[in-house]
């Protein structure tokens, strides 16, 4: 499979994000920048499509009892983690929520806390992209550092 692919799924699924796709591309040989866009592009994707999903098919998905442990699970922790930031900063709260490329602080946990809060979906939309766009440059400049340093210890053949 092209690594251009690998870098763009795995920016798509939940926790890796784009925190696993930039890395991963770059170590596969694609140049930071066209990285960068691809996974960012990528990790935005998840937004409209999981707040879809949640408006949707939650309902239905929520009745099954292995799904609403999990769910509830998820849910009990995202609002611990971002309900504070978001009553607080309101829409700006989301973005730095996103922003900061730990785990679990990505555009799926996000757009949950923003469906949780009933905050308006197209606003918050952009705030969360911005959130991603902000994630997608700290990790490339983690990544670029991190190549850096390694360079100093082992030289190119």
């Amino acid at each position: 499979m092209s690594p251009y692919i690998q870098a763009f799924i795995l920016s798509l699924l939940p926790i890796a994000e784009l925190r696993g796709g930039i890395p991963l591309a770059v170590a596969k040989g694609i140049p930071l920048v066209t990285a960068y866009f691809l996974c960012v592009i990528a990790n935005m994707l998840v937004i409209p499509i999981f707040y879809t999903f949640l408006k949707t098919l939650h309902n239905l998905f929520y009745k099954v009892r292995v799904y609403q442990l999990v769910f509830d699970r998820y849910v009990h922790r995202t609002l611990n983690r971002a309900e504070e930031k978001v009553r607080k900063y309101g829409y700006w709260g989301v973005m730095l929520f996103v922003a900061i490329p730990l785990p679990v602080t990505g555009a799926y946990t996000g757009t949950l806390a923003a469906w949780l809060l009933k905050l308006d979906m197209k606003k918050a939309f952009w705030f969360l992209a911005l959130g991603v766009i902000i994630a997608g440059i700290i990790v490339s400049i983690a990544v670029m550092t991190g190549v850096g340093i390694l360079r100093i210890f082992v030289k190119p053949s």
